[in-house]
């Protein structure tokens, strides 16, 4: 078995650090995904970037499908997570919604996460 995952310390897992995230967080949206993020001063031990990912109920009643989304979700920003620049003294929590109501094309989701992250590495540098 390959070992090729996220680690879990690349994701968000503490509620407290999610609600923070929503609260004081900023977003955008680039259609069909919406991105809450903060930036935070980073202790030298901690991991330079965090990512959580979500899908909505209302819009996709069967967990299997979240599931696969999300899966989806966290593959695309695996891959691609070298695209997102921060600053060396800045910590990234990021948070990934997914807004569409059909299921995405692992193709078409990778081009707009590219555009998303694109878009993060220029709000989080240009503050």
């Amino acid at each position: 078995m390959s070992n090729q995952g996220l680690p879990k310390s690349a994701r968000i897992k503490s509620r407290a650090s999610l609600e923070q995230l929503f609260a004081s967080g900023k977003s955008f949206t680039v259609f069909p995904i919406k991105v809450f993020y903060r930036t935070t001063t980073r202790s030298q031990e901690t991991i330079s970037k965090q990512a959580g990912f979500g899908v909505s109920s209302r819009n996709f009643k069967k967990a299997t499908d979240r599931n696969r989304i999300k899966r989806l979700l966290r593959e695309t920003y695996r891959t691609q997570q070298e695209l997102i620049v921060v600053p060396e003294e800045k910590k990234l929590e990021v948070f990934f919604l997914f807004l569409a109501k059909e299921l995405p094309v692992f193709n078409d989701l990778k081009v707009q996460m590219k555009i998303t992250f694109e878009k993060l590495s220029i709000k989080i540098n240009h503050r």
